[in-house]
């Protein structure tokens, strides 16, 4: 009713709108409206306005605002009427007030008729875009006042269409109109002298003009530069670099950091106080996903009927399973390691770095200075404020790997990504494991569907789901102990051998001289930065998850590229950072990979979607492996083959995903896909599959009703 009722009030607008237009051009005053008409009765319209001083006030005022607001042409002789007919004092006032209020109903009537539509296309990065004008909105629409780049009634239809305050657009047009309201009022009252409304304009008007719209832009530029001086008050800045940039941390956003200032022959050291490889390679990624591949060959050991097998026999030791988990990052470990990293022209020191000034890190004793640093010092596991959690040895992401016995019951605290990968790969090696989640779902952040499918597969292996839990307090029992869960109102208690906290990361800040030396930090605990990867201190760059706001190693390296160039290049050159397509999966069984938006958000957001799906169990691939389960799911704009957002939940979904990223990052869209070749059988057919299904849910009827009469036809 809601949707009904908006379009029958756009239908009245634009009907008002056309008979407001229909109206002045039949009457005629539109074709009134010329230079040579006002010349020849301006003795006449001056006798009549000072015999009806009001009536002509009010009729020249609705007249005004009725052409501005309609956006028809006349508004500049009308401007030189008010000066011709009522003088320099009211002709400014009457179009100054007229021509401001004219706009602003033009602007709105623009707002009513589209936002809408733009918003339910374009969600994403009209809020970009609204973010961005919400802040300098009012200085370029100044500019554009005064200095008319574009037609004023262009201008008013844009500003309609982006999210500038009414009042702010009234105050601004009516200052920025008014010293070209004030220039050609008193060319009006000079009217014998004006051949056209160009005379009016000199180039050295325009010039004073133009010069008069960019100095609030100027002026805001210039309170940024003294701002960005005023963080360097205090700091003597050395005269001569012992390097162009010094990065802090040889994690994945570090380590691409180094090698990309070592590329371009820039000399640069970084500094590491543990590991090379930081997080991914040492407690994340890497030793994670060795694990997961051994735990899903016991569980298709187990599942071995499913494939024709009778009986097949796992036996393991978990120790030694840990110990190849461990072979895998060592035969890693050289991509990142020090002496791949000298050779490739890095200086990499070893020790506790301190910054000391926006210039200068100290390394054990050692200061070194540069004229850019790069902060990559990652982040380390969440530990929640739970009482009674310090009394038990609890597991994270980082000791997990320090395990060589297997617990006998295991609660996973926290059902995201890190949570549900391990607990799977637990409960597959013969643990008892619980999950505990305080939302209602696992993986809050995928949509409901992905989350149930993964339920689904957890609790056939076995994983107790303990969602909508709560965890209130921890108590030690012997070497175990009992989580104490509120559910429902009521407690739950949990017994377990070990508790995994995997609740999340917390960037690295502290311990570094960061926030001794003023580095400005988020509410959410991460180092602030602008798109540049610019901290408060124009001078030092942050990257990786100690930036955020996405904690992946792939973000983190692709951060490092915008970090490093631009702390290389500036203040020449710069480049923007986009987070528009930006993928990510969780490896569980079955892996859930998405890009873009999902349903959850769109519905969010308000933006108009429309999904089309494909499930795995129909693909040959899939039921050739007998991995037939899960789905392909793809929003698209409605009616349209624009990719708005993929998920896939079944085997291998991190690596199909991949074709959407592409896709999204370079506009393609399912068309496209369903024109390109797939190998058969893969599983990537998938993503061709889902496109066909977009395809035939698109088909034209009516142009398929006359193949159907055609081809009848040529059958006699």
């Amino acid at each position: 009713m809601a949707i009904k009722g908006k379009t029958a009030g756009r239908l009245a607008v634009v009907a008002v709108l056309a008979l407001v237009a229909l109206v002045l051009w039949r009457s005629g005053l539109l074709g009134q409206l010329s230079l040579e008409n006002l010349r020849l009765h301006q003795a006449q319209l001056v006798a009549w306005t000072q015999d009806n001083a009001l009536l002509a006030a009010g009729g020249f005022f609705a007249l005004y605002v009725l052409v501005t607001a309609v956006s028809l042409p006349g508004a500049a002789i009308l401007t030189l009427g008010a000066g011709a007919v009522f003088g320099l004092v009211e002709g400014v006032l009457l179009a100054s007030f007229a021509s401001s209020v004219g706009a602003t109903l033009a602007m709105l009537s623009s707002r009513f008729l589209l936002r809408d539509t733009l918003v339910s296309r374009y969600g994403e990065r009209l809020a970009r875009f609204d973010a961005g004008m919400a802040k300098d909105g009012p200085f370029y629409l100044f500019t554009l006042r005064l200095v008319p780049v574009m037609p004023f009634f262009l201008v008013n239809l844009l500003a309609g269409l982006v999210k500038l305050p009414v009042r702010t657009f009234y105050v601004v047009s009516q200052l920025g109109m008014l010293p070209g309201t004030v220039a050609f009022v008193f060319a009006g009252t000079q009217l014998v002298r004006i051949q056209s409304p160009g005379d009016i304009l000199s180039p050295g008007l325009l010039a004073a003009f133009a010069l008069l719209g960019t100095l609030p832009l100027l002026a805001r530029w210039g309170v940024g530069w003294l701002a960005s001086r005023k963080v360097y008050r205090g700091h003597v800045r050395p005269r001569r670099f012992d390097y162009n940039l010094v990065v802090i941390g040889a994690g994945s956003a570090g380590l691409v950091s180094a090698y990309i200032a070592a590329a371009v022959k820039a000399k640069v050291a970084l500094v590491e106080r543990h590991k090379m490889g930081g997080d991914c390679l040492n407690t994340g990624c890497v030793p994670s996903k060795a694990l997961l591949r051994s735990a899903k060959l016991v569980q298709q050991g187990r599942d071995s009927k499913k494939y024709g097998i009778a009986r097949m026999e796992t036996q393991f030791d978990f120790a030694d399973v840990m110990e190849r988990v461990q072979d895998v990052v060592a035969k890693v470990a050289p991509h990142d390691s020090i002496e791949r990293y000298t050779g490739l022209g890095v200086d990499v020191i070893t020790g506790e770095a301190r910054l000391v000034s926006p210039w200068e890190v100290e390394v054990d004793g050692r200061r070194i200075s540069a004229r850019s640093l790069v902060i990559a010092t990652g982040a380390r596991p969440l530990v929640p404020p739970i009482p009674g959690l310090a009394t038990v040895p609890y597991l994270n992401s980082e000791n997990l790997w320090e395990l060589r016995q297997l617990p006998g019951r295991l609660v996973v605290l926290g059902g995201g990504p890190i949570g549900c990968e391990l607990a799977q790969c637990f409960a597959r090696f013969g643990s008892a494991v619980t999950i505990v989640e305080m939302a209602p779902r696992l993986l809050p952040r995928e949509d409901a569907d992905a989350a149930v499918e993964v339920a689904a597969r957890f609790t056939g292996e076995g994983i107790r789901l303990a969602t909508a839990h709560k965890a209130v307090r921890v108590e030690a029992v012997g070497e175990g102990g009992r989580l104490v869960c509120e559910a429902d109102g009521q407690e739950v208690v949990i017994e377990f051998d070990r508790l995994l906290v995997a609740l999340g990361r917390k960037a690295n800040v502290e311990g570094f001289g960061l926030s001794e030396l003023g580095v400005a930090l988020t509410k959410r605990g991460t180092v602030a930065a602008d798109g540049l990867l610019r901290t408060n201190f124009p001078n030092i760059h942050v990257c990786g998850d100690v930036a955020g706001p996405f904690q992946f190693t792939h973000v983190a390296s692709y951060q490092a590229w915008y970090a490093s160039v631009n702390a290389l290049l500036a203040p020449f050159w710069s480049f923007t950072i986009d987070y528009r397509v930006i993928p990510w999966a969780t490896f569980c069984d079955p892996e859930v990979a998405r890009v873009g938006l999902s349903e959850d958000e769109a519905k969010e957001q308000g933006i108009a979607y429309e999904v089309t799906r494909y499930g795995l169990d129909d693909l040959d691939r899939a039921i050739a492996d007998s991995s037939d389960h899960g789905f392909v799911k793809v929003l698209t704009v409605p009616g349209k083959d624009k990719i708005l957002g993929a998920c896939i939940v079944g085997e291998h979904a991190g690596d199909l995903l991949a074709e959407f990223v592409l896709a999204m990052k370079h506009g393609l869209g399912l068309e496209k896909l369903l024109g390109t070749i797939h190998t058969y059988p893969t599983l990537a057919e998938s993503n061709k599959a889902v496109a066909g299904v977009w395809k035939r849910n698109h088909a034209p009827a009516a142009a398929l009703r006359w193949a159907q009469r055609f081809f009848a036809w040529r059958r006699g």
